[in-house]
């Protein structure tokens, strides 16, 4: 096989920004892993030709938070009414100790599966449930499950020197981790899996949980110092709620971002998410750093949290991207329904016209691609790497569709997913993940769910 020609696209997106948002199509040609052309194209000897005749193609999604481990923590009644602060003591630091190596393994698979059959090619994960002695390498089960299931994975390496309050009343919790052991580890997945090319498959970035709450201000810039001498990203959570407004400014006299600022941690390697409370002087200072925001939309409405500026930081030229976050502070790791809801809640703050959905597949595409600093993903163009999701919409939700093209982020609800590419290999075919026994994966996540309530 010679490669592939997705053939009679109805309307294909190219996650680029403004009038370069839409490709004419009606055809992609696929060779080498690479998309080679888009146009009316002529099927060539041993190309396999796929009919798209009615669908939209979609760039994948680059989801840049979540937290896979929380998978299996999906509706805990504990926590389901709770604004963020006591809903983390509620479910998942309550949980956080009970995981163990098959228990994050099927809560990973559960996540990873969802966001692909949403259209999601690469997952960045923030994973902070480590502590000394802990027995097993998160590390590898994470990379192990992306890589089995076919996705682009860049693990966000978490962690913490300084327990919560709620851990630190609670006997049973182990240790906090040290500055040393965190910085060493993180040099040893480095070794171990991160590809800085601008196709990686694998990356690791440096993610302390978050700046305020989880290390010492001063561990910051030794961490800082750290990621820029290993060449990777900076991750981490920000001004999520108005406590950590708060916070800052009671104890360090200042704002959050002023903070982090303070102590080296802006800058294009940087990324937050959330970003819910910014001041005006803090849009700037994000804006004019090249530092990037993880828009989670569906986590802060469901915690309360209130909504993000987002269109006004990318208004400024900051990176903004998508990221589903939870999904136990959000119960779903679906990116259509991340997508769906951030045009909907912009546009009930700033009017119809705030955020157009060729503004939100930029943001959960090209923008995640731009977030993570992987440079050939996120776009569907000549050059780029085939990446893509063929959205089938023979369905009665988008019946009467005059614009084919919005559908799947417009209409709401996922829809049937054709096909899905990895690097020009498909991963998804008619709706089924390649090589994988769903209902085999949901019976264990069952299991799982079932043994933790009990």
């Amino acid at each position: 096989m010679s490669g592939y020609l997705i053939r009679g696209a109805a309307a294909i997106m190219t996650g680029l920004p403004g009038v370069a948002a839409r490709a004419a199509g009606p055809d992609i040609r696929i060779a080498d892993g690479h998309v080679e052309a888009i146009g009316a194209l002529e099927p060539r000897p041993g190309e396999r030709v796929l009919d798209a005749s009615g669908c939209a193609v979609y760039p994948g999604w680059v989801n840049t938070h979540h937290h896979l481990a929380q998978c299996v923590l999906k509706g805990v009644p504990a926590g389901i009414n709770l604004p963020l602060m006591q809903w983390l003591d509620a479910v998942p630091y309550r949980y956080r100790y009970r995981f163990d190596e098959d228990l994050l393994r099927t809560a990973a698979e559960i996540g990873i599966a969802e966001l692909m059959l949403s259209g999601v090619t690469t997952v960045a994960d923030h994973h902070y449930v480590y502590w000394p002695g802990i027995g097993y390498d998160p590390a590898a089960v994470l990379f192990d499950a992306a890589g089995r299931l076919g996705v682009r994975f860049v693990l966000c390496r978490g962690g913490a020197t300084v327990p919560r309050d709620f851990e630190a009343r609670d006997p049973r919790a182990p240790k906090p981790e040290t500055l040393d052991g965190i910085v060493r580890d993180v040099a040893r997945l480095v070794e171990a899996f991160h590809d800085p090319g601008p196709e990686a498959m694998r990356r690791v970035a440096l993610a302390p949980s978050t700046p305020t709450w989880s290390v010492r201000p001063d561990e910051l810039n030794v961490l800082a110092r750290a990621a820029r001498e290993l060449g990777i990203r900076r991750h981490s959570h920000l001004s999520e709620t108005a406590d950590y407004v708060r916070y800052c400014r009671e104890v360090h006299g200042m704002l959050p971002v002023q903070f982090v600022a303070e102590h080296d941690w802006l800058g294009p390697d940087v990324w937050f998410a959330h970003m819910v409370h910014l001041a005006d002087e803090e849009i700037g200072l994000v804006a004019d750093s090249g530092t990037g925001i993880a828009h989670c939309p569906a986590s802060n409405c469901r915690l309360g949290s209130g909504i993000a500026r987002a269109p006004e930081l990318a208004a400024r030229g900051a990176p903004v991207s998508l990221g589903v976050d939870g999904a136990a502070s959000n119960e779903s790791s679906d990116m259509i329904a991340e997508a769906h809801l951030a045009w909907y809640v912009h546009r009930a703050r700033g009017g119809a016209g705030a955020v157009t959905v060729e503004d939100v597949v930029h943001w959960g595409t090209h923008g995640g691609a731009a977030v993570l600093g992987i440079g050939r993903i996120g776009v569907l163009a000549p050059g780029y790497c085939a990446d893509l999701a063929v959205y089938d919409l023979d369905d009665v939700s988008y019946a009467g569709l005059h614009d084919v093209a919005i559908g799947p982020v417009a209409a709401g609800g996922r829809p049937a997913l054709k096909w899905l590419m990895v690097g020009g290999e498909i991963r998804v075919e008619d709706d089924a993940i390649v090589g994988v026994e769903l209902p085999a994966l949901i019976a264990r996540a069952r299991e799982a769910v079932r043994k933790l309530a009990a």
